[in-house]
C-alpha cells in the first residue's frame, strides 16, 4: 500500500481534491438554486431533482469544458510553438526526446508501439485525441444543461421555451463559455511566462533554482 500511495500520490491527491470540491459544488449549488426558486416565489426541489436539473448540469460541464480545452490546446500547441526560457516549452535549439520516432525494440515499450501500423499512429496522438474528445463531450453537455436551465426558468415564468437551434446562438450560452475560456487561457499564459523567471524548488513544473532565465526546459 505504501508503494502504491508513493507511486500514485499526485493523482490520488488531485482526485480527492476533485471529489471534495465537487461535493462542495453540489451542496452550495443546491442551496443557491433553492434560494433563487424561493426568491421567485416557486417551490424548492430536493437534492435528487437538483442533480438532474439544468442548473447543476450547466454549472458542472461549463467548467469541465474550459479545462479540457485548455489542456488540449496546451498539448497540441507545444508541439509547434516555443517559449524561450519556459519550463513548459521544448528547447528552441535542439531536438527533444518527445520528438524522436518510437522504437518497438525499446524495453517495456507500450503495446501500441510494438504493434505498429494504424494503432501506433493513433497512439502517437492519443493524448490530444482524448482531451479533445472530453472537451467536445463537455461542450455538448454544457449546451444541454444551459438550454435545460434556460427552459426551466422560462417555464416558471410562463414564457415560450427555447429550441436547441435557437439557443446555440444565444448570448447566455456563449457568455458562459467565453468567461471560462478566457480564464483558462490566462492561467496557461501565466504558467508559461512565469516559469521563465520564477522557481519552485522540488517541483517538476520549475527549472532548477540556479538555471539561467533564458534556459528552456525543466
Amino acid at each position: 500500500m505504501k508503494t502504491f500511495l508513493r507511486n500514485n500520490g499526485l493523482g490520488i491527491c488531485f482526485l480527492l481534491l476533485f471529489f471534495g470540491a465537487f461535493l462542495g459544488q453540489i451542496i452550495f449549488g443546491f442551496q443557491e438554486h433553492n434560494k433563487e426558486l424561493i426568491d421567485e416565489g416557486n417551490t424548492v426541489i430536493n437534492l435528487s431533482s437538483y442533480l438532474v436539473s439544468g442548473h447543476f448540469i450547466q454549472a458542472t460541464f461549463e467548467n469541465w469544458e474550459s479545462e479540457f480545452l485548455q489542456m488540449a490546446l496546451l498539448v497540441i500547441l507545444t508541439v509547434f510553438l516555443m517559449q524561450k526560457g519556459s519550463s513548459e516549452s521544448k528547447d528552441l535549439d535542439k531536438e527533444e526526446e518527445v520528438d524522436r520516432e518510437p522504437s518497438p525494440t525499446r524495453k517495456d515499450a507500450p503495446w501500441p508501439v510494438k504493434k505498429g501500423g494504424f494503432i501506433l499512429q493513433i497512439y502517437k496522438h492519443s493524448l490530444s485525441i482524448v482531451l479533445l474528445f472530453l472537451f467536445i463531450v463537455s461542450f455538448v453537455a454544457h449546451f444541454y444543461g444551459s438550454l435545460k436551465d434556460e427552459n426551466e426558468q422560462l417555464l416558471l415564468k410562463g414564457k415560450t421555451l427555447e429550441t436547441a437551434s435557437d439557443y446555440i446562438s444565444d448570448s447566455r450560452f456563449w457568455f458562459e463559455s467565453f468567461q471560462n475560456w478566457q480564464s483558462e487561457f490566462l492561467s496557461v499564459f501565466a504558467i508559461v511566462v512565469l516559469t521563465v523567471y520564477l522557481r519552485q524548488i522540488g517541483s517538476s513544473q520549475s527549472k532548477p533554482i540556479d538555471a539561467p532565465n533564458m534556459e528552456t526546459g525543466e
